[in-house]
């Protein structure tokens, strides 16, 4: 029996650890930084086509008000043609973002919604795919299922989840367990029932919907009220500001998966990464004989272990080892890759010295 699944792209975030790239204007997950596509296109490119007996629909786009044409033409140059994007006057986390989706859904009989981050990759296309068919033998069952990465080592950057008792191919969940500190990961690494938590869900919107009523119902009542009163043109929703205000700011996770008792969590090894900073894309990108990973306009004599990146502007480097220096035509970042997480340290430094003009 086929199943029919909506792809749901969540492409609200800013992606601030990966500045001077990544900007308000043009967050990460529209820059082509992983390929010729942009993250959004990967994301939505991974499924545009059917894989054994699931078959993805139109798909559904959630981003903000001020991406509008910028997400229009991506997808023009990705060659879809039949998609919602729906536009948020601000950003209230994820919570909203599903309820918002399974609202849409829920007028197609037995639809489910695959919710995906825009701004992560997948190496393993097919494994993904063969993941999402098995997790929709649970969802077809009122399951609320999350997909569990398989941890290549001992991450402290990642919530963890604990799966419990076998169902299906799949486990119901045990717990959802917040970032550990180095000794923990490592424990949860050597249990071997412990996966990383990459946000990943997939649920029949009428099933979602039932827990999402019944655990966080302000919430949903809220992110209806601004679907129902929003503006709409053509294939584009912008919800209705003042009604979305009013929508608390809560993550799925918290909202819903931990508190229901119908989440089930199936694993996934297939060469995930979220893509969360500069030394991130080191990790997955292809290096040469020297450790080094560069992009666009760059010149090296003597270094190692580096990644470079030029943008509109020549980078050149000599005798250093283990930097990230990206480069564009206002801005160059130069640190360590092991300090690539504090590049939000300098974000949050431009905010407050007013410098719009480079955020």
């Amino acid at each position: 029996m086929t199943k029919h699944i909506i792809p749901v792209a969540m492409s609200g975030g800013v992606g601030s650890r990966l500045w001077p790239m990544s900007r308000r204007s043009k967050p990460k997950q529209m820059q082509a930084l992983t390929g010729s596509l942009t993250m959004l296109q990967d994301t939505l490119d991974r499924v545009s086509s059917a894989a054994g007996d699931v078959k993805f629909g139109a798909p559904i786009i959630v981003a903000n008000q001020q991406h509008s044409s910028v997400i229009a033409k991506q997808l023009s140059d990705l060659g879809i043609a039949d998609y919602t994007l729906v536009l948020e006057p601000r950003g209230r986390n994820t919570a909203p973002v599903v309820a918002i989706a399974a609202e849409l859904a829920s007028t197609t009989p037995d639809a489910m919604i695959l919710v995906l981050p825009a701004d992560h990759h997948i190496k393993n296309v097919d494994g993904f795919r063969s993941a999402i068919s098995k997790g929709a033998e649970l969802a077809v069952e009122g399951k609320l299922v999350t997909f569990g990465i398989q941890p290549s080592g001992p991450e402290t950057g990642f919530g963890y989840i604990r799966a419990g008792d076998s169902v299906g191919e799949g486990h119901l969940v045990d717990a959802f367990v917040e970032k550990p500190d180095a000794t923990t990961a490592q424990q949860y690494l050597d249990a071997g029932n412990y996966f990383w938590n990459a946000g990943i869900f997939l649920f029949r919107a009428d099933s979602v919907l039932k827990e999402m009523n019944t655990h966080c119902q302000t919430l949903t009542s809220a992110a209806r009220a601004a679907l129902d009163a929003g503006e709409r043109d053509r294939q584009v929703i912008n919800l209705d500001p003042t009604l979305f205000d009013a929508c608390p700011s809560d993550s799925f996770d918290y909202a819903v998966m931990e508190k229901t008792a119908q989440a089930a969590v199936v694993p996934m090894d297939v060469g995930w990464s979220d893509v969360g900073s500069w030394n991130a894309l080191w990790g997955m990108g292809p290096k040469d004989e020297h450790g080094i990973v560069a992009a666009g306009d760059v010149s090296l004599v003597d270094c190692q272990d580096m990644y470079v990146r030029g943008e509109g502007i020549r980078v050149a480097a000599v005798g250093v080892s283990g930097l990230v220096i990206v480069a564009t035509k206002d801005s160059v970042l130069v640190l360590p890759k092991e300090r690539a997480q504090d590049v939000k340290a300098i974000v949050e430094r431009l905010e407050a010295e007013g410098r719009d003009e480079l955020l």
